[in-house]
């Protein structure tokens, strides 16, 4: 077999998918190890999720505050303890024990459904569980790609590894529809397991890819080998040092508090148009399909492209710029349709150019900064604008008997949340343009001096 005329066409189609992703050819493996890590991760959660959202609700819409308490201290105890793992395993371990662990309870809590279907503890204790894990999860996977990926290689790369998570939420609503029925809860906990261990693999290749590409002009120690060292509360005063990082909790703290609104008034629509169990589920796995095929086209053939021309900023203003207006139009019609079409947006915004501008932002900071402070803010942070919104917006329904009230407030929100993601894209684009500390491979700096600075 002739082996040089199928090289040369995959050279032209490898050149030809480079130019269309708008990303380096010696990219591409990464790229694909990325995609992989969050498909199977995303597939995993979005399998489970519409079974979480209607365990929330089987408890009442009125106690849902509750549940988000419950998830905010939860990820209080699990933040020390992740905290911990990263002061005593090599960061490029801390995904693999991470998504393994998870994967064990996702057996247990199987083991569980199977012997007390029924039992409301079990139901709660497993939607709290997954609130924590996603966040934690989620935040852990865009830390390895931050740490592997430098800011210029993030601008082009972030957004088309981030369609795997869309794909995911495409492929996890779709698996969840066919095998609930022959598998039940139980068989869809054990294929998440199994999804979990396979983006371990895939996080694996990808530290892998950026061994055989060292960085260009950098020392590479073998940091990513080791602990970060530090305390498990390193993150808390990391962030409250930095006021770029203050700046970024306080983004995150008006995006949970946005997300809260909605979903507490998706909750209360949802009840009250589709009391059947069965299809609340389905109403739920719909959006988040019409929500993924959405965020796929925005990720391949948008996101990068505006990054790169318009910078950081542009990602991170259109959504609140628009939410402000969706808000506006829930508080004047609080339809069915207008909501759902409300909700799409924030949520393809989201997950299209709010996530992937929001990740860029950690590409500037130190290391330690990159795993601690950031799943402080993502977790820690995130969870409580859950839970504070969460009784706000239930003070809110109750003092005025008006959702329209909360949406009010909530387009005031969204136009501050705007403002904060212009500070953040401008601060980005200042630290970027600042010289690293790292020094020519031929200088006689050390490995040592290379990690005090704080960069790999």
């Amino acid at each position: 077999m002739n082996r040089e005329p199928a090289a040369g066409y995959w050279a032209i189609t490898r050149h030809w998918i480079t130019k269309l992703l708008n990303i380096e050819p010696e990219e591409m493996p990464a790229v694909v190890a990325g995609v992989l890590m969050f498909f199977f991760l995303f597939t995993s959660y979005f399998l489970l999720r519409p079974v979480r959202e209607t365990m929330g609700i089987a408890g009442g819409i009125e106690n849902l505050q509750w549940l988000f308490t419950g998830t905010f201290i939860a990820t209080l105890v699990a933040l020390p303890l992740f905290g911990w793992c990263a002061s005593a395993l090599p960061r490029r371990q801390l995904l693999g024990w991470l998504f393994g662990s998870s994967a064990i309870t996702l057996l247990a809590f199987a083991v569980s459904f199977q012997i007390a279907p029924d039992s409301a503890l079990a139901a709660s204790s497993f939607y709290i569980w997954l609130s924590v894990f996603n966040l934690l999860s989620v935040s852990l996977a865009w830390s390895v790609l931050a740490d592997v990926l430098r800011a210029p290689q993030a601008k082009r790369t972030f957004a088309i590894i981030a369609s795997g998570a869309s794909i995911g939420g495409i492929t996890g609503p779709m698996l969840g529809a066919l095998l609930v029925a022959p598998l039940g809860h139980v068989g869809l906990l054990i294929v998440a397991a199994t999804l979990l261990m396979l983006s371990i693999a895939a996080a694996t290749w990808l530290h892998r890819w950026r061994d055989r590409n060292p960085l260009v002009g950098a020392i590479e120690d073998s940091s990513n080998r080791s602990p970060l060292k530090g305390n498990p509360f390193a993150g808390a005063t990391l962030t409250l040092r930095s006021p770029y990082l203050l700046g970024i909790s306080a983004f995150v703290l008006m995006l949970a508090s946005i997300n809260t609104f909605l979903y507490f008034e998706q909750a209360r629509l949802v009840a009250e148009l589709f009391p059947d169990k069965t299809r609340q589920t389905q109403v739920f796995g719909i959006i988040d399909a019409v929500v993924q095929s959405l965020s796929l086209f925005i990720q391949i053939f948008v996101t990068g492209r505006t990054a790169k021309r318009l910078g950081v900023s542009a990602l991170l203003v259109a959504v609140p710029v628009i939410m402000s207006a969706g808000f506006l139009a829930l508080a004047l019609a609080p339809t069915f349709g207008i909501f759902v079409a409300v909700m799409v947006i924030r949520r393809v915004g989201e997950y299209a150019l709010v996530r992937p501008g929001r990740e860029m932002l950690y590409t500037v900071v130190p290391t330690e900064e990159k795993y601690k402070a950031k799943n402080f803010i993502d977790t820690v942070v995130y969870r409580a604008g859950d839970a504070a919104s969460g009784w706000i917006k239930r003070a809110v329904d109750l003092i005025a008997d008006n959702p329209s009230v909360a949406m009010f407030l909530g387009a005031l929100l969204a136009a501050a949340w705007g403002l904060c993601g212009l500070y953040l894209g401008r601060r980005e684009q200042e630290l970027e343009s600042k010289p690293r500390d790292h020094k020519p491979a031929q200088a006689t700096a050390t490995v040592t001096d290379t990690a005090k600075s704080g960069f790999p």
